[in-house]
């Protein structure tokens, strides 16, 4: 093992004898042979060029965030070599080894050389173990050879060699500049006006050329190398004091210097191409968002008054009293009136700008706008509807329980009425049953009060219907839910109470009076027979007076005028009951007479009953009072509902005229968005003439509105003479605005689209022509055997096979991307126009953006803003994300996924 080291190392000793007794490295490839100076001047002359060749290295190291300090040493083990060659070639180096051993090195630089040899070129007399022992000569042999391949060989103008094509570059650039004539690469820039010239002729603002002085080198050459250091991001590679003092220059580290000029400025004129079409780009891209944003917000807004009102219109709280119901539906009357109008506008102007801006969207290459979750146009839709529900619901609920408080009222003051009769005629009863008075009684004494007793019992039993009633109407405003029903129930209860003790008590004094009437045989049949009579004919008076005085609500004037019907009929019985009246008073005079001729002297009142005649001439007096009373209250009611009837007839005559001509506008619509007639501009004028008409109709729904609060102000709550109410009036009025505003919007973006897609209008009739061919019912969309029928007729094979299925599916997933199974005809357009025009895609805004990044993967905030105006630059700078890849340099962008997802192939 010993002699094999030893005889390895013999072979590379005389290797290096060999290679120092040429005395150069030769370069074979596409260039010329490099000679070297002699070993005696190698050492001096190889400072510029470790200056100049370190700098160079330098300026692509740190785009991998690396430098070198001294490029005999920092090379040696291969890592920063393999490094420098996949930043300046942009390919990936096989992996280095990362061991620090002298194998190891010399495997990593044989692989940097390697792949230098698979660019064509061929290195004679450059070695691997020579760069590892950090021979100065050879390392900066090897760097000169990357220059020539990687920065230099590519130059090409007017198809000469690569050094002449630079040379020619230059001379063209600094032609028109006094004191500059560049014929070589040394003495031609020792003044450095050539540099300055360079720099003004792409970049004028850095330079002040015309205050240059000639006899000034020092000054002009670190003028130039200042600027181009701090402004186009090329290192320091010469020293000013080395060329002025250099009675000629090296032309290796000159070349090397000015390709980075060529380089740096070679890629202007692509850079403002492609940061022009980046800025056309982000602009119509801001836009956009500009337009999310504005309808974002109003979405936001109209959600959120939706969502406060109906909570309002759910609220179910019952009032006690009609006037506060009644200032709840004025409240109601504000909100139809004054509130959900401009609403309504709103909503509609929201789908207008929904539907303009998903047009621009697809104009402009654009995925779809998806507003953020709960804002969709079928999220309002679906609230508004809801609002729509709560509203109906919340009119019925007011009349309904108006009604309510009506009858509620009315069965309370019945109620009031019924037991202040009843409490009236009870009082002193329960006393009058509790006396003994037939313990010390007459014969006769005693059958009066049998009779007497039987007449309260008959009495008794004509009130049993009254105190039933009574606790029918207190159950019913305890089912009606009625505010005051303890006060009720408890009167009520108070008067069933009683009613139990008066059965109970009569029926004892029955038994008392039946033990004693054996010894009672006289009786004054007279009184008894007056008594009998008076009773019934009491009750049926009492009776008559609580009917006349009976309150009544009726709604109709069928109702009123069968009340007045009752009340006749009621007044011709009145002869009957004077008759009767007159009868029962006779008995009494009879009886008084047969007393008197009989001398017989009475006790006073008829002992049977308490109602004596003046009791009922009273009550029939008050009867009669009652007649004429009730008659004015009958005519009153009737009259009014008379107004009610006329006011029924006046809202049914407009209402059904109203309807019909809504009805007839909706369907002339429907008709003009499927006719041709004109250009669409003359379409679109015809349909805001048309809309305007509509908006001048709208006095006459005022008219039915003020005639609609008449009806409901009386309390009128049916009309048959008309099928049509307010609600359905209102609800047509709303969609007859809403459909036309559509219809128009519809055609503005027919014409934003044939305007933006560079469509004739000779094509776009032609396009609607086709359309309306096959549109057989008019519905203004097309399935999709009528959809296939039209392709077919535009020539696109689309036949009934594997392939035209194939292609058939591909393109109703364009026109119909939710499956809805038609098609409308402004997706029809946005196809036709996609099939015949060509946009912006998101291969050609990547590609910009690498000529902006000098060919890198990412981009730089730097770079940005040097090469975009300010406001897109931080545009591009707020969205990009880090760029993550192997190569990614502090600060990094991806501007690959940012121009993805400016056409929705990924997320922004």
């Amino acid at each position: 093992m010993q002699r094999d080291e030893r005889a390895l190392g013999e072979r590379r000793r005389r290797k290096r004898r060999r290679r120092k007794a040429l005395g150069c490295c030769t370069v074979q490839g596409s260039l010329l042979p490099v000679p070297f100076p002699s070993p005696v001047t190698v050492w001096d002359r190889g400072v510029c060029w470790q200056q100049t060749f370190t700098a160079w290295c330098n300026s692509h190291l740190r785009k991998a965030g690396t430098q070198i300090e001294n490029i005999d040493e920092d090379f040696r083990d291969g890592l920063k070599l393999m490094l420098l060659l996949e930043v300046i070639s942009g390919e990936r180096l096989p992996k280095p080894e990362r061991g620090k051993m002298r194998v190891h090195k010399i495997n990593n630089v044989n692989k940097a050389l390697d792949f230098i040899a698979s660019k064509g070129v061929k290195l004679v007399s450059i070695g691997a173990e020579e760069i590892v022992d950090g021979n100065a000569k050879m390392t900066l042999g090897m760097i000169w050879t990357i220059i020539l391949r990687f920065a230099i060989q590519d130059i090409s103008v007017e198809e000469t060699s690569a050094k002449e094509g630079l040379l020619l570059w230059c001379q063209r650039k600094t032609a028109p500049y006094k004191n500059v004539n560049v014929q070589n690469f040394h003495i031609s820039w020792k003044d450095g006006l050539a540099f300055n010239a360079l720099i003004h002729r792409h970049r004028p603002e850095l330079i002040e050329y015309d205050k240059l002085r000639k006899d000034d080198p020092v000054t002009n050459l670190n003028n130039a190398f200042e600027v181009a250091e701090k402004y186009l991001d090329i290192p320091k590679m010469l020293d000013a004091e080395d060329i002025v003092n250099t009675a000629r220059p090296d032309e290796k580290a000159i070349m090397t210097y000015v390709s980075s000029f060529y380089h740096a400025f070679s890629g202007a004129q692509k850079a403002e191409t492609a940061a022009n079409r980046i800025c056309k780009v982000l602009a119509v891209n801001q836009e956009n968002e500009h337009l999310m944003e504005d309808y974002e917000k109003l979405a936001s807004d109209l959600l959120e008054w939706i969502r406060r009102t109906i909570p309002w219109l759910e609220d179910r709280s019952p009032q006690k009293t009609i006037q506060e119901m009644q200032q709840k539906l004025e409240d109601f009357r504000d909100y139809r009136r004054v509130h959900k109008p401009p609403k309504v506008q709103e909503k509609c102007q929201l789908e207008i700008n929904f539907n303009t801006l998903q047009t621009k969207l697809r104009l402009s290459n654009r995925p779809a706008f998806m507003p953020s979750e709960g804002r969709m146009v079928s999220d309002i839709n679906t609230g508004w509807q809801h609002l729509e529900q709560a509203e109906k619901g919340y009119e019925e609920w007011l009349l309904n329980e108006i009604r309510r408080l009506e009858r509620l009222d009315h069965l309370a003051e019945k109620f009031r009425q019924k037991a202040s009769i009843h409490e009236a005629w009870t009082e002193g009863k329960e006393a009058m049953l509790k006396q003994k008075d037939y313990e010390t009684a007459t014969l006769s004494d005693i059958k009066a009060l049998i009779r007497k007793h039987e007449a309260f019992e008959s009495d008794l039993a004509a009130h049993q219907d009254r105190v039933e009633q009574i606790a029918a109407i207190a159950q019913e405003l305890n089912e009606l839910d009625y505010y005051d029903s303890p006060s009720v129930n408890a009167r009520c209860q108070k008067i069933c109470d009683q009613w139990d003790v008066l059965g109970s008590l009569t029926h004892s004094r029955r038994e008392a009076l039946e033990k004693t009437e054996k010894q009672l045989e006289t009786i004054d049949e007279l009184h008894l027979e007056y008594a009998k009579r008076a009773a019934p004919f009491n009750n049926w008076m009492e009776s008559a007076m609580e009917d006349l005085q009976d309150m009544f609500i009726v709604h109709t004037i069928e109702e009123i005028e069968g009340l007045i019907a009752a009340h006749d009929q009621f007044k011709a019985t009145l002869p009957d009951a004077d008759r009767e009246r007159e009868a029962i008073l006779g008995i009494q005079r009879e009886a008084q007479r047969i007393a008197d001729l009989h001398s017989i002297k009475l006790s006073g009142n008829n002992p049977y009953t308490s109602v004596t005649p003046q009791v009922i001439n009273s009550k029939w007096e008050r009867v009669q009072q009652l007649v004429p009373t009730r008659d004015r209250a009958l005519q009153d009611e009737q009259s009014r509902q008379q107004c009610n009837e006329r006011l029924r007839r006046q809202f049914a005559g407009q209402a059904n005229i109203v309807g019909p001509w809504m009805q007839t506008k909706m369907e002339e619509i429907g008709r003009i968005s499927i006719e041709m007639h004109g250009t669409l501009e003359d379409q679109l004028q015809h349909l805001k003439h048309y809309e305007q008409s509509i908006v001048d109709y709208k006095p006459n729904l005022e008219l039915l509105e003020q005639q609609h609060q008449l009806v409901q102000e009386a309390l009128i709550f049916d009309n048959k003479h008309t099928n049509y109410t307010m609600e359905h009036i209102r609800v047509g009025w709303e969609q007859l605005l809403t459909t036309i505003a559509r219809t128009i919007n519809e055609v503005e973006n027919q014409i934003l689209t044939r305007d933006a897609k560079g469509i004739s209008q000779e094509q776009m009739q032609e396009f609607r022509a086709s359309f309306n061919h096959f549109d057989k019912d008019h519905c203004g969309a097309l399935g999709p055997e009528e959809f296939k029928a039209c392709l077919i007729s535009l020539g696109y094979d689309v036949e009934n096979d594997r392939q035209g299925d194939a292609e058939f599916n591909r393109i109703m997933s364009l026109v119909d991307p939710n499956g809805s199974g038609s098609v409308t005809f402004q997706a029809f357009i946005d196809f036709m126009s996609r099939e015949t025009t060509d946009t912006d895609t998101a291969d050609q805004v990547i590609a910009s953006f690498k000529v902006l990044a000098g060919d890198k993967n990412y981009i730089t905030a730097e770079e940005l803003r040097r090469e975009l105006p300010p406001e897109q630059a931080e545009y591009c700078i707020a969205r990009m994300a880090p760029y993550r890849g192997p190569d990614a340099a502090p600060g990094a962008l991806d501007y690959k996924s940012f121009s993805t997802a400016l056409y929705g192939e990924s997320d922004l």
